[in-house]
């Protein structure tokens, strides 16, 4: 029987390669749909009106919303290849509680780097690294996130790989210095083809962060205008609230 797969994401979305990563290590094909999430079609909003964010699984005419739960599903419906969690229940509540830890801090550290400047910045940076250093300890010397096989962890850190040079470059600091291991552990990564095929270009991602930069700096300075002129103010760029 044959099945639909439609996957609706936006390219620079380290939540979008992760399912990307997910269905190249089952060998599912599927039809891509890359969304605007700055003028979001009207299927991305009738499949996930609560958050109306990318990425969005399609399967058979239902859809799944939020990359963890995507990949867990997957892993369960294509359980006949390459499984992704743990089969041990510890194991995967474990490999849960650390992809939560990722979206929680990773995420919204990284995303302060390109938004904020100055001491902020520096408090930010340093935070940012603390966090990387978290994961270092847990990976020890295992090849992997998840022990001595790819999985659920690595699955959900390693697009980050890709957001990696942008943080760097703006926070001016060096990841290879800080956190070596994680840097080792992530060209581990990039060595299995579902990794180095699904990732996004790390130059071409700084590109499209210095872009929304440019339009946030340019809606707050019509903002600050407006609002020193008594006139209204004006909107912040959709994409500068957008999750990727």
């Amino acid at each position: 029987m044959g099945e639909e797969v439609i996957l609706l994401n936006a390219w620079p979305s380290m939540f979008g390669m992760r399912v990307r990563i997910a269905l190249a290590e089952k060998g599912i094909k599927y039809e891509y749909r890359e969304e605007d999430v700055r003028n979001k079609s009207s299927l991305l909003l009738q499949l996930n009106p609560l958050h109306k964010t990318i990425p969005v699984l399609i399967h058979n005419g239902q859809p799944i919303c939020e990359s963890p739960i995507i990949v867990q599903y997957i892993d369960e419906v294509w359980n006949e290849k390459a499984p992704l969690l743990p089969s041990d229940p510890y194991q995967r509540a474990k490999a849960r509680f650390w992809v939560d830890f990722i979206d929680k801090n990773i995420y919204a550290d990284g995303k302060k780097i390109w938004a904020v400047t100055g001491k902020k910045l520096q408090e930010v940076t340093k935070e940012f690294v603390e966090i990387l250093k978290i994961l270092e300890k847990e990976l020890g010397d295992k090849p992997y996130l998840g022990g001595q096989n790819f999985g659920f962890v690595d699955l959900a850190l390693i697009p980050y790989y890709s957001w990696f040079h942008s943080y760097e470059t703006l926070g001016n600091f060096s990841l290879e210095v800080e956190c070596p291991k994680i840097i080792a552990w992530a060209k581990r990564c990039l060595q299995r083809e579902s990794v180095s095929k699904s990732l996004q270009d790390g130059k071409e991602i700084f590109q499209f962060v210095s872009e929304v930069r440019k339009r946030l700096d340019e809606a707050n300075i019509r903002r600050n205008s407006g609002s020193a002129s008594g006139g209204s103010k004006c909107q912040e760029s959709k994409v500068g609230r957008a999750k990727l």
